[in-house]
């Protein structure tokens, strides 16, 4: 089979389906136009995106019932129409154009895992970081509350790090908002050449290191907003 016939992918696992449309769903309310790349081999599909507001990527992946290879990129509101939870899979939408995003995407392999957080913690610092924005958004001036000056508190607020490492707040900030921070298991950080990766057993938020290729190290790792 070529990478371009399979045209559904059959999941493996309960609930597959079921939390590719709540991911789907979430994407096209903050953008209607929104497109995924879709990945399939090896018996492992994968479905990237990158949510409007958020500068980072996110990622589904699910074990396959039936084998299938695949790449293309797809509108996130087609995909969504062809998803059957009852059945456990979903159709393969008309490929479109892709965004300049989906040519660049974190690596497969090569991760290296150098933290584990409890999921709470980091919920809460999202939460927190959420709340932060808010109250100062409020407190602009007038003059000064035009989308620029929102622009520059965001970016102070999502660039800051988780703790004392490289993942920015901001792939705490995506996973809290798609729903990734859920269940009792611990979130795993990872790091693979440029890029971060925040996993969780609902998804992934990668993010490209800030100021090089530098150690992503974990040790001593605070979850307090700083």
């Amino acid at each position: 089979m070529t990478a371009t016939e399979a045209d559904r992918l059959v999941f493996a696992d309960p609930g597959e389906a079921a939390g590719l449309a709540a991911f789907l769903e979430r994407l096209v309310r903050w953008e209607k136009n929104a497109a995924v790349r879709i990945q399939a081999g090896d018996g492992v599909a994968g479905v990237f995106a990158k949510p409007a507001r958020f500068e980072v990527l996110a990622v589904r992946t699910g074990r396959l019932l039936e084998p299938a290879e695949l790449d293309v990129t797809v509108a996130a509101g087609a995909l969504l129409e062809l998803v059957e939870e009852e059945r456990e899979s979903v159709g393969v939408p008309r490929p479109v154009t892709g965004p300049s995003w989906a040519g660049v995407l974190p690596p497969r392999g090569g991760w290296r895992e150098f933290a584990r957080v409890p999921v709470d913690a980091v919920g809460t610092v999202a939460a927190a970081a959420v709340g932060e924005f808010r109250q100062r958004a409020e407190k602009l001036p007038a003059e000064r509350g035009g989308r620029q000056a929102l622009d520059a508190l965001a970016e102070e607020i999502w660039s800051r790090p988780l703790g004392h490492t490289q993942l920015p707040l901001r792939a705490a900030h995506a996973a809290h908002a798609l729903g990734f921070l859920r269940g009792t298991d611990p979130v795993t950080l990872l790091e693979s050449g440029a890029w971060l990766r925040l996993r969780t057993l609902y998804g992934s938020v990668a993010v490209r290191r800030q100021g090089g290729a530098g150690s992503g190290a974990g040790a001593g790792l605070s979850v307090t907003p700083v």
